[in-house]
């Protein structure tokens, strides 16, 4: 059975990139624009094996998304990448206190490098 990635990014060109990508590496994949549809489905109890990230969402922050899930027990062990454009450090370091397992500036990977972080952390 395929694992299943959680993508919440608002940017729908960059979000399809992604999402084209990953299935081709045979993930199965869910879509989300902003935080409201981003916990649709995780409180539709749909089995996320890991979620990757924006951090520069429409209504709330990526953030708050962050905070919202490590509060919750059943949603602790999943890994999260946050893949956004923020790179200052204070980010990278709120990022990384919330339980992130990667951080990665947008510009500085490709889709094939992306999708090999997701293969290290989750495997295929």
């Amino acid at each position: 059975m395929a694992k299943t990635i959680l993508i919440v990014e608002d940017d729908t060109f960059l979000q399809g990139l992604e999402a084209t990508k990953l299935k081709k590496e045979g993930y199965d994949i869910q879509v989300a624009s902003d935080s409201k549809e981003a916990f649709k489905i995780i409180d539709s109890k749909t089995k996320i094996d890991m979620i990757l990230l924006d951090l520069l969402l429409p209504d709330v922050d990526g953030f708050m998304i962050l905070e919202k899930i490590r509060q919750e027990k059943a949603l602790l062990t999943i890994p999260v990448i946050v893949f956004s454009n923020l790179s200052e450090e204070k980010d990278i370091k709120r990022a990384t206190k919330l339980g992130i397992s990667e951080f990665l500036v947008k510009s500085n990977f490709t889709l094939d490098e992306l999708a090999k972080k997701v293969k290290d952390l989750i495997g295929a």
